[in-house]
Protein backbone atom coordinates (compact mmCIF):
# COMPACT_ATOMS: atom_id res chain seq x y z
CA UNK A 1 0.00 0.00 0.00
CA UNK A 2 1.09 3.78 -0.76
CA UNK A 3 0.98 6.34 1.97
CA UNK A 4 -1.84 7.94 0.15
CA UNK A 5 -3.86 4.25 0.11
CA UNK A 6 -3.12 4.17 4.11
CA UNK A 7 -4.39 7.65 4.82
CA UNK A 8 -7.95 7.35 2.68
CA UNK A 9 -7.86 3.62 5.01
CA UNK A 10 -7.30 5.60 8.10
CA UNK A 11 -9.50 8.70 7.01
CA UNK A 12 -12.56 6.21 6.58
CA UNK A 13 -12.05 4.25 9.54
CA UNK A 14 -11.96 7.74 11.44
CA UNK A 15 -15.51 8.41 9.70
CA UNK A 16 -17.10 5.45 10.56
CA UNK A 17 -20.87 6.37 12.27
CA UNK A 18 -20.41 6.68 15.73
CA UNK A 19 -16.73 7.55 16.15
CA UNK A 20 -17.41 11.13 17.29
CA UNK A 21 -19.79 10.07 19.85
CA UNK A 22 -18.81 10.54 23.33
CA UNK A 23 -18.23 7.99 25.66
CA UNK A 24 -17.56 6.86 28.94
CA UNK A 25 -14.74 5.34 31.03
CA UNK A 26 -14.35 4.62 34.39
CA UNK A 27 -10.94 3.94 34.57
CA UNK A 28 -9.10 3.59 37.68
CA UNK A 29 -5.52 4.55 37.16
CA UNK A 30 -2.59 4.69 39.67
CA UNK A 31 -0.60 7.92 39.61
CA UNK A 32 2.76 6.53 37.70
CA UNK A 33 0.57 5.50 35.00
CA UNK A 34 -1.43 8.93 34.99
CA UNK A 35 1.85 11.10 34.23
CA UNK A 36 3.33 8.53 31.76
CA UNK A 37 -0.14 8.53 29.65
CA UNK A 38 0.50 12.53 30.11
CA UNK A 39 3.90 12.22 29.04
CA UNK A 40 3.32 9.76 25.71
CA UNK A 41 0.19 12.21 24.85
CA UNK A 42 2.37 15.17 24.90
CA UNK A 43 5.13 13.37 23.08
CA UNK A 44 3.02 11.83 20.41
CA UNK A 45 1.68 15.35 19.93
CA UNK A 46 5.31 17.26 19.56
CA UNK A 47 6.43 16.76 16.82
CA UNK A 48 10.25 17.40 16.08
CA UNK A 49 11.32 18.08 12.59
CA UNK A 50 13.64 15.53 12.28
CA UNK A 51 10.75 12.96 13.53
CA UNK A 52 8.25 11.81 10.92
CA UNK A 53 5.04 12.04 11.70
CA UNK A 54 2.80 8.51 11.53
CA UNK A 55 0.28 8.65 8.75
CA UNK A 56 -2.18 8.81 11.03
CA UNK A 57 -1.20 11.54 12.97
CA UNK A 58 -0.96 13.58 9.65
CA UNK A 59 -4.69 12.78 8.50
CA UNK A 60 -6.22 13.93 12.00
CA UNK A 61 -7.69 17.05 12.14
CA UNK A 62 -5.85 19.58 15.06
CA UNK A 63 -9.46 19.56 17.48
CA UNK A 64 -8.81 16.18 17.75
CA UNK A 65 -5.24 16.97 18.82
CA UNK A 66 -6.31 19.35 21.03
CA UNK A 67 -9.02 17.08 22.32
CA UNK A 68 -5.62 14.66 23.40
CA UNK A 69 -3.93 17.11 24.76
CA UNK A 70 -6.66 18.47 26.94
CA UNK A 71 -7.22 14.85 27.63
CA UNK A 72 -4.06 14.34 29.36
CA UNK A 73 -3.96 17.95 31.12
CA UNK A 74 -7.27 16.28 32.46
CA UNK A 75 -5.98 13.00 34.04
CA UNK A 76 -3.18 14.69 35.97
CA UNK A 77 -5.74 17.31 36.88
CA UNK A 78 -7.70 14.99 38.44
CA UNK A 79 -4.95 12.95 39.88
CA UNK A 80 -3.87 15.86 41.69
CA UNK A 81 -0.58 15.67 39.39
CA UNK A 82 -0.42 18.73 37.60
CA UNK A 83 2.37 20.71 39.31
CA UNK A 84 4.92 17.61 39.62
CA UNK A 85 4.04 17.23 36.28
CA UNK A 86 5.20 20.90 35.82
CA UNK A 87 8.23 20.62 37.57
CA UNK A 88 9.34 16.68 36.17
CA UNK A 89 8.85 18.82 33.00
CA UNK A 90 11.35 21.25 33.70
CA UNK A 91 13.66 19.58 35.11
CA UNK A 92 13.79 17.46 31.71
CA UNK A 93 14.57 20.54 30.14
CA UNK A 94 17.44 21.48 31.76
CA UNK A 95 19.13 18.46 30.69
CA UNK A 96 18.62 18.97 27.45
Amino acid sequence: MTTNDVAKVFDTVLSIPGMNDVVKIDLKISRKNVLLLNHVIERGLSAKDNDKPSILMTSIQEENLQELKLFGEECLQKAGLIELSEKLSALGDTIK
